[in-house]
């Protein structure tokens, strides 16, 4: 990626501030911070949308050393220098989510050092927990569940996480989802039974940030609990989890549905209802089944499956020249 460094960006602006004959710089106030926090929100609605593209990658990348160079473009007070920090982390944390669920994972350790790097300069706590949270997800998908459990440690030692349960009921639920990647049942039952408990416990009144808003909630607690249950291999109740998810999603929510609905079909094959599976299957948008790598590989997962399963029948004829709509729609 061809991107300044953090260190770089800074020493350039600062002596570009500092030549001879400039005209003197302008107050940074947070009224510019307002205006990139309407930007992060655009993000943030453009990720639960698409997920996963490239293009949502590099506009929240442009917008965090956007962030970053108004740190010199003029005087400011410390609360705003923070935020301005604070704002550059949250788009590079949205850069680096976008790379982990377009599976651009090398990338997005690119964007998450960066991001780390901001969030310290920052001080921010809420943007410290997103960061780290991202980590292990990243981890989670790469299948290396140590590191991943290691990285969401981080996240849900922060302090934030004791003074807000719904910080500590998500740090739990990705927990959850980890110990399902490992094959660790038993942690997988208790990572979801307390942060259902801390769900329950968290203040809808408190403050949150609006990437938190967004998206965490009961929906987004079982769809990790159906990613751990399938991990393990308990179908049941991996569709269990499944329906409870895609009841309680809300309509922004297009991404997720998809990889929810794709993760139903999966427990319903592996249950041995190929037909039901198929059915389930055929309900994930077009736009979603070419264009988002995640889904993309899970549905020819699913294909490869359902030829093992039931080779030779009609169902898997129909889901032949059901997918060979989507290569024309592509």
């Amino acid at each position: 990626m061809k991107r300044r460094t953090l260190v770089g960006s800074i020493a350039a602006a600062a002596a570009a501030a500092a030549a001879p004959g400039t005209a003197s710089p302008r107050r940074i106030g947070m009224s510019d911070v307002n205006r990139l926090n309407k930007r992060f929100a655009e993000i943030i609605a453009s990720d639960h949308r698409h997920g996963g593209q490239l293009g949502i990658e590099q506009r929240a990348a442009a917008l965090a050393d956007e962030a970053l160079n108004l740190q010199n473009a003029g005087g400011a007070t410390q609360r705003v220098r923070s935020n301005l920090y604070a704002s550059a982390a949250a788009f590079r944390s949205s850069a680096m989510w976008a790379a982990i669920d377009g599976r651009r994972y090398d990338v997005a350790k690119a964007h998450m050092r960066e991001a780390q790097a901001l969030a310290e300069m920052s001080g921010d706590q809420a943007i410290k927990f997103r960061i780290w949270s991202h980590a292990g997800t990243m981890y989670r998908h790469m299948g290396r569940p140590a590191d991943a459990s290691a990285a969401n440690d981080v996240a849900r030692n922060l302090h934030l996480t004791r003074r807000d349960p719904l910080f500590a009921s998500l740090g739990l639920a990705r927990q959850g989802a980890i110990h399902g990647a490992a094959q660790d049942r038993t942690g997988t039952r208790r990572a979801f039974e307390q942060a259902q408990d801390a769900m329950l416990r968290a203040n809808p009144a408190d403050y949150r940030p609006v990437w938190m808003l967004a998206f965490y909630d009961q929906a987004e607690l079982d769809s990790l609990a159906l990613s751990a249950h399938l991990a393990l291999g308990d179908y049941s109740t991996a569709e269990y989890h499944a329906h409870r998810c895609l009841s309680a999603l809300r309509p922004h929510m297009i991404r997720s549905r998809a990889i929810t609905t794709t993760r139903l079909a999966h427990a319903q094959l592996a249950q041995g209802a190929p037909d039901a599976a198929t059915a389930t299957a055929m309900k994930v948008p077009a736009e979603a089944a070419t264009q988002h790598a995640r889904v993309t590989r899970m549905l020819q997962e699913f294909g490869a499956a359902l030829r093992a399963t039931a080779p030779g029948s009609t169902t898997v004829q129909t889901w032949t020249e059901h997918t060979a709509t989507w290569r024309m729609a592509a």
